[in-house]
């Protein structure tokens, strides 16, 4: 028997012959609490798996997706850069990440590789228990273009929500996501110098850019004197809990929305394709806050 200590570095069980392997890529990969959180969901649920990280530079990616196949490992989550460049190596695509046109998750069923998508699921649980529980009819403007928007749009589209603007700094990329999309909702785009008048019209403003996350905590992607009485403020960014444009917006009496439920329900659903086990939501977010350095009520 392994001690203690051994144990938790394992996920809490045994590293044996039987331990089933499951990790997360990406570049860099050094900052994520993934690890914490999937390992923390096998000793809950008494599974014996156990969940690393791998720092993997884009031009490697098939020699990855080889591996994978090579060592069996049952499942991989998928973070920037390569939710796109992935999709090249894998054996099947889920409906929705391919009208997403991005992977965050990999089930590996006996060398076939399956890509999925969670990301705008894991987002739009937690909005809805959070902030919001009915997003029919809302005006919704979405601050970056990246990987993480592209998951959003598909599932905000499935909510009925009225119109959704995208603004990016490179207004190709904004278009290119809005195109995707304009079949299933009313998508429009934007340049970031009009974020003033368009967070004064939208019911929900949405951060899915990088600015604020720890260590720039004192950067933030608009002002929230801009948003309008009864609008929420929402950010996909988790470290800090709270950034500075949430923060703002809360001293203003805002609703405020951070992105730990979206890291915690994209995992959940991960773990949930990976083993057909109801994934232990209240004790991952204990683990991810842990990790933080924070309360459960912080």
């Amino acid at each position: 028997m392994l001690g203690n200590e051994a144990k938790a570095a394992a996920g809490g069980n045994a590293v044996d012959s039987q331990t089933v392997l499951y990790s997360v890529i990406g570049d860099p990969i050094r900052h994520s609490k993934s690890p914490v959180m999937m390992n923390r969901a096998f000793r809950e649920t008494g599974l014996n798996g156990v969940y690393t990280a791998f720092h993997v530079a884009s031009d490697r990616l098939g020699d990855f997706a080889a591996g994978v196949r090579a060592m069996g490992i049952r499942g991989v989550n998928v973070t920037i850069p390569h939710k796109l460049d992935i999709m090249d190596h894998l054996d099947a695509i889920d409906e929705s990440a391919r009208i997403i046109g991005a992977v965050n998750t990999i089930v590996n069923d006996e060398g076939k590789l399956t890509g999925y998508n969670t990301d705008g699921l894991g987002y739009v649980r937690s909005l809805k228990e959070e902030a919001e529980p009915d997003l029919a009819g809302k005006r919704v403007l979405i601050v970056g273009a990246g990987g993480a928007t592209r998951g959003i749009l598909y599932a905000l589209t499935k909510e009925g929500v009225r119109d959704v603007t995208v603004a990016n700094r490179t207004a190709a990329r904004a278009e290119e996501l809005a195109e995707l999309f304009r079949g299933r909702a009313d998508i429009r785009t934007a340049a970031l110098n009009r974020l003033p008048a368009l967070c004064g019209e939208a019911d929900i403003v949405i951060n899915t850019t990088s600015i604020g996350m720890f260590p720039n905590t004192d950067e933030s992607p608009v002002e929230a004197a801009w948003l309008r009485e009864g609008a929420i403020a929402s950010d996909l960014i988790y470290n800090p809990l709270k950034t500075k444009f949430l923060t703002e917006a809360q001293e203003r009496g805002l609703r405020i929305h951070g992105g730990l439920g979206m890291f915690i329900y994209q995992g959940a659903y991960a773990f949930e394709y990976w083993t057909g086990v109801d994934a232990p939501v209240a004790a991952m977010r204990e683990a991810v806050l842990d990790a933080l350095g924070a309360s459960a009520t912080g």
